[in-house]
């Protein structure tokens, strides 16, 4: 078995009504620790030509994607794409609605330490946005990787090469690395009921903090302790087939109507109207990536130990 085939970590297909999806996880090479939450492959196929599978997904990190074939109608808050095989994504704190056709699609994610070795933009400046990859500037370097993840002569082990190749040659060393990590760290594992305890286990200032947030994390430290403790939830009623809203809460919420509010501010919807929808793509990666990296979202995956 090669290298290729042994950092396949999870495969998930589900087959909504008209439709066939597999998802598969790859983890990246021990030399990107703590900058990648996965490598990731999916595969669509549908009964009717054009059809379209939609869905919502959640909150996340940074992420670059390539389409080989139909290319995604998707939109986060104001901005919105289609017609582009290389779809890029900033830490968002709105979910991405997309609607996407028969595929074969590349996905990357990047943690906050990916985005500083991998990027000079600030998070905060490509916050909230999806946008073609191969011309917003922030992202114009990864479009190479289009040349070989959407070569349809090429295999899957093929691709998942190219991918690791290019990404070693991109990535260098950043400034912050280790502030970064602690503030990461922090943000999963921590329970801090302020911005100032954060700083403190962090061992800095509040501004300090700040700076290092809005330039790799995207967003201010109030707001992305307030996306975690939303997305646990999320993540938990997700996983729990069945379960209700009041079961999936975190412990945070001082009650149900604070946990609506923030609901409908991450999601744009309410509990209940979310609980409606299908959601088969956010179903098939979020039970993947529990089994691949034991966390069933993006944001919630740790960094490395220090």
């Amino acid at each position: 078995m090669g290298e290729s085939q042994q950092s396949v970590t999870a495969r998930s297909t589900v087959r909504p009504e008209g439709f066939r999806l597999r998802t598969e996880f790859r983890e990246p090479p021990a030399q990107f620790e703590g900058c990648f939450s996965s490598f990731y492959h999916m595969t669509l196929e549908v009964d009717e030509p054009g059809g379209l599978l939609t869905d919502y997904l959640q909150p996340e990190w940074a992420n670059i994607r390539f389409f080989c074939g139909n290319t995604p109608d998707a939109a986060i808050g104001a901005t919105r794409i289609r017609g582009a095989p290389f779809v890029a994504t900033g830490a968002s704190v709105l979910p991405c609605h997309f609607a996407l056709g028969q595929v074969r699609m590349w996905g990357v994610g990047f943690l906050p330490l990916g985005w500083a070795r991998f990027f000079d933009a600030d998070a905060s400046d490509c916050a909230n946005i999806v946008c073609d990859g191969a011309v917003h500037p922030a992202f114009t370097r990864f479009a190479e990787l289009g040349n070989t993840l959407c070569n349809p002569e090429a295999s899957v082990d093929e691709q998942y090469d190219s991918l690791v190749e290019t990404m070693s040659r991109l990535m260098r060393p950043a400034r912050d690395e280790q502030r970064i990590q602690r503030v990461h760290a922090a943000l999963v594992d921590g329970d801090f009921s302020s911005v100032h305890d954060l700083a403190d286990a962090c061992a800095m200032s509040v501004r300090t903090m700040e700076r290092v947030c809005g330039r790799y994390f995207g967003f201010s430290p109030k707001l992305l302790m307030r996306r975690q403790r939303f997305m646990r939830s999320l993540a938990t009623f997700m996983l729990q087939p069945g379960s209700r809203w009041t079961e999936a809460m975190d412990a945070h919420y001082h009650d149900q109507a604070q946990f609506t509010r923030e609901f409908h501010e991450f999601m744009t919807m309410n509990p209940s109207e979310y609980a409606a929808l299908d959601r088969p793509v956010l179903k098939s990666f979020m039970e993947a990536r529990a089994r691949a990296t034991g966390s069933a979202a993006q944001t919630l995956d740790a960094p490395p130990p220090r």
